[in-house]
């Protein structure tokens, strides 16, 4: 299974939401999730067993982020044309994705998930080098990802009605 449309259906991710998170608070803040997921797991050390609270509240976090913030007025924007990329890339079993911005999607995914051990590896060790490697390396890699997302609603947002919809300026 794809674990983009995996972690889409586990976040309940309706239209609502999607709009919600096209706001660029949201898109902006969505990065603040891995570093507090590494907080809250590395604070087992200095706060023990009460650092199941904290994991607890940053996985609260991931779910609630894409919800908190209002619809924006306004999607002309980076962040916002991002999240729309990522709605069609989401959508590819339905909609047409050119070959060049698959191929580059599924590199740049990949070099992502190569910053996952480091990350894991991090947290399990509690080596901060080997955490801080990790958060920035998934970092960049997801945000290079969004910056192609941006791309890639750029250049299919005339083929359909809905898609033109989004953007409002």
């Amino acid at each position: 299974m794809d674990i983009l449309k995996w972690s889409e259906k586990l976040m309940v991710m309706d239209d609502e939401t999607w709009s919600r998170h096209s706001n660029p608070w949201s898109v902006y803040t969505r990065f603040t999730t891995l570093p507090l997921i590494s907080f809250a797991f590395y604070s087992r050390e200095w706060v023990g067993l009460y650092s199941v609270i904290l994991i607890a509240l940053s996985f609260l976090w991931v779910w609630l982020n894409p919800r908190l913030f209002s619809a924006p007025k306004r999607t002309n924007n980076w962040a916002s044309m991002g999240t729309f990329g990522e709605r069609m890339y989401l959508n590819r079993a339905h909609v047409v994705i050119p070959s060049h911005h698959l191929r580059a999607c599924r590199v740049l995914l990949a070099l992502s998930a190569m910053g996952l051990p480091f990350f894991l590896y991090g947290l399990y060790s509690l080596d901060i080098w080997l955490l801080i490697l990790g958060n920035l390396w998934v970092t960049v890699f997801k945000a290079w990802f969004v910056d192609r997302m941006v791309w890639l609603y750029m250049d299919l947002k005339e083929s359909d009605s809905l898609y033109q919809s989004w953007f409002k300026t």
